[in-house]
């Protein structure tokens, strides 16, 4: 008798610890919503906001003119910007210098870059969850949802076999 008690009383501590794990798996697995924004183009200082982008899978880089580690990244971003440009994805840069958007703007031409850059605020880096170094990066889907934060550098082969898992 005693032996069934204590097989009853695992067996409900293991049913309580799955029920545990499968609600922690699927928050872990949940959607976040990408937040909105509206930032000054470095090029022209008009307003972009992410909603312009509604549909498109993106990748959102936080950065900055002076950082090694993102001036690496850039040439990457552009290949990826021509060649998953026509099927629905956009780079947006988000720069973090201070020195304004003429600054950047220079930076961007002298780079080539082929995708929108934007001047950050002190709210954007906020509202993606904070940002603690540059770069970061976060690859959001078409339905507007942030699948996956980089942060750091991020290698070309990473970006293409994760944007191949998102754009199927």
């Amino acid at each position: 008798m005693q032996i069934m008690k204590a097989m009853a009383a695992k067996a409900r501590i293991l049913t309580i610890t799955l029920a545990l794990f499968t609600l922690m798996v699927g928050a872990a697995q949940g959607a976040t919503k990408m937040p909105s924004f509206a930032l000054p183009s470095v090029k022209d200082g008009a307003m972009v906001k992410a909603s312009a982008y509604q549909g498109q899978a993106m990748l959102i880089n936080f950065f900055a003119t002076w950082c090694p580690p993102c001036r690496k990244e850039i040439p990457d971003f552009i290949k990826l910007q021509k060649e998953y440009g026509p099927k629905g994805f956009t780079v947006i840069g988000i720069s973090t210098d201070q020195g304004g958007s003429s600054l950047v703007d220079k930076f961007a031409q002298k780079m080539e870059i082929n995708y929108p850059v934007l001047l950050s605020d002190s709210e954007t880096p906020r509202a993606f969850g904070g940002i603690l170094g540059i770069p970061t990066s976060f690859l959001v889907n078409k339905e507007g949802n942030v699948v996956k934060r980089y942060d750091g550098y991020v290698d070309h082969q990473t970006l293409v076999n994760d944007l191949n898992a998102i754009l199927k």
